[in-house]
């Protein structure tokens, strides 16, 4: 899988803007994505030295309009943990 496809965006959450300050970073990725080939191509894209990676699968969640029902898609995300000292800039991302 190309490396540039693997990221998708940065999640801008409150939450995610507060553990920036502790080197930590919050990504979507693509669901079939491990964590080696995430590692890879954080390092690659943003050229930084990446400690750690944790993947959450987001799964589906039930939502209804009416009578019928639906699901919002599942998805998958990272917590990039960087070595001390380094940064990534989102705001230009």
């Amino acid at each position: 899988m190309a490396d540039k496809f693997l990221i998708k965006n940065p999640i801008m959450t409150e939450k995610a803007t507060q553990m920036s300050a502790f080197g930590k970073y919050v990504f979507l990725v693509e669901k079939r994505a491990n964590a080696s080939e995430i590692k890879k191509a954080l390092k690659e894209i943003y050229k930084i030295d990446v400690m750690s990676v944790n993947t959450i699968n987001v799964r589906p969640k039930t939502r209804r309009l009416g009578r019928s029902v639906g699901q919002k898609p599942g998805y998958k995300k990272v917590i990039v943990t960087l070595k001390e000292g380094q940064k990534i800039d989102l705001a230009g991302a």
